[in-house]
Formats: C-alpha cells, sequence, structure tokens
C-alpha cells in the first residue's frame, strides 16, 4: 500500500477556515471601494476602482489556489484507494458488500 502523508481533518478545516475568511474579507473591502467610488468623482473614484479590482484579483488567485489543492489532495487520496484496492482485493470486496447490506437494511426498514 503506498501512504501519503495528508494533514489531519482538524488542521485542513482550520486552514479552509482561515482561507474562507481572507476570502470574505477581500471581497468586502472590494464591495466597500466599489461603493465608495460611486460616491465621489473623478481620480479618487479611478484610485478606488483600481484598488477593488486588485483586491478582485487577490480573490481569483487565493480561489485558484486553493483549487489547485483540493485537486491535488483528492487525486493523492484517489491514487492511495486504488493501490489499497489493488493490495487487498478481497478484503475491499467484503467491506463494499458488508456496506451495500447495511444500506439495503436501511431502505428496507422505510
Amino acid at each position: 500500500m503506498n501512504e501519503t502523508s495528508t494533514p489531519t481533518t482538524a488542521t485542513t478545516a482550520g486552514n479552509q477556515q482561515i482561507s474562507n475568511d481572507g476570502v470574505q474579507k477581500a471581497i468586502r473591502n472590494a464591495e466597500d471601494m466599489f461603493h465608495q467610488a460611486a460616491t465621489v468623482g473623478g481620480e479618487k473614484a479611478a484610485e478606488l476602482r483600481e484598488r477593488a479590482m486588485e483586491q478582485l484579483r487577490v480573490v481569483r488567485e487565493k480561489l485558484h489556489d486553493a483549487q489547485d489543492t483540493v485537486v491535488m489532495k483528492s487525486k493523492a487520496a484517489a491514487r492511495a484507494t486504488d493501490d489499497y484496492v489493488h493490495d487487498h482485493p478481497w478484503k475491499s470486496i467484503a467491506t463494499a458488500a458488508a456496506i451495500g447490506v447495511v444500506v439495503g437494511l436501511l431502505l428496507n426498514r422505510r
């Protein structure tokens, strides 16, 4: 079996919360800048719009990085699962059958 090191669920959830908070803050800042730009005119409005667009670009980059991380971790999990199933085929079949029986029993109860 090919073992990969992955962060704990708590650490991953904490990082996700930090990322979500950062993204939300950046979006709020950009929205505030757009609202301010709407109330003022001239050079100040252009500067505020430019800063807001920069904030949105940063958010887009953070989301793209997060997407790349999720895709990479998903592929690693799929590889690890595939390796496990190849290394332990009968155990995998028995586990799948047991899950199928449990799901069937639960659905039959309704």
